[in-house]
């Protein structure tokens, strides 16, 4: 099932709608939103979030409230394909992010990193001028802060003139952030990216491109802290897969056994 909105054509995915788009087309949508002055609040999802979303209802109004929602994880391209729902690849967060950044460089963009402890996000800082020499820094601050600073946070970041906003906490903090504050930070690309900024300042090791293309970034990492996320991404790609087999069985019953009764 496909839907036109504001933002392009969306299809539906296991309750939720996500934008069938490319990286190149991903990035063509953020530069547009830059230079046309039109605020885009991206949200990606991967299986886990979209189990976590089931039991959260702050995170998945949060995430619906989006204006782009991306299919981040590769598990959630594949079962777009099952569910007959195409969706043309993976656009994960740290790609979309690495993509934007010379582009925001050639086009003389205001980007504000917010995420990280102070020491991470400085080496981040020192690489990316290493990367990007003429990448215009709008700001930065690190990511940890209560409830009660996130009004002045967005106001700092509305003041710097941010044109992309990247925001590197993890989740549902930042899908939370996007949600309450993302339109006043007045940053017309605002972009969740999770521990981006740990890879990208050298501090986590990413999975290698044929882990990532065969969908195993999740056990790459897995592997890296077994205690931590092991037991956390068996239940929820357990869960994941349950969810999409529901969904299958659902879509192939006929559907006057799926309409509900007319109450007398």
């Amino acid at each position: 099932m496909t839907l036109e909105s504001t933002y392009g054509v969306t299809r539906r995915f296991l309750g939720i709608w996500l934008a069938p788009l490319t990286l190149d087309e991903t990035v063509a949508r953020c530069i547009g939103a830059v230079e046309e002055r039109t605020p885009l609040r991206i949200g990606v999802l991967n299986a886990a979030k979209i189990v976590k979303m089931r039991k959260d209802p702050w995170l998945r109004d949060a995430v619906l409230d989006c204006d782009l929602t991306l299919a981040d994880g590769q598990s959630v391209v594949w079962a777009g394909r099952l569910l007959k729902e195409p969706i043309p690849e993976r656009v994960a967060g740290i790609d979309l992010m690495n993509a934007l950044l010379p582009e925001a460089e050639r086009l003389g963009h205001r980007v504000f990193f917010l995420g990280a402890r102070n020491a991470v996000l400085q080496n981040m800082l020192d690489e990316l001028a290493i990367r990007y020499p003429g990448l215009k820094i709008a700001g930065s601050r690190h990511g940890y802060f209560s409830a009660k600073e996130e009004p002045a946070i967005a106001d700092a970041i509305r003041e710097a003139g941010t044109d992309l906003l990247f925001i590197g906490v993890s989740s549902p903090k930042k899908e939370l952030f996007v949600h309450r504050w993302g339109l006043r930070t007045g940053a017309y690309v605002v972009h969740g990216v999770g521990g981006s900024f740990d890879v990208l300042a050298g501090e986590v090791q990413r999975a290698p491109s044929w882990w990532q293309k065969n969908g195993l970034e999740w056990l790459y990492r897995a592997i890296q802290e077994p205690l931590r996320l092991g037991p956390r991404y068996i239940t929820t790609n357990t869960v994941f897969l349950g969810l999409l087999a529901h969904e299958m069985l659902i879509r192939r019953l006929p559907l006057r056994r799926r309409s509900p009764r007319k109450v007398q």
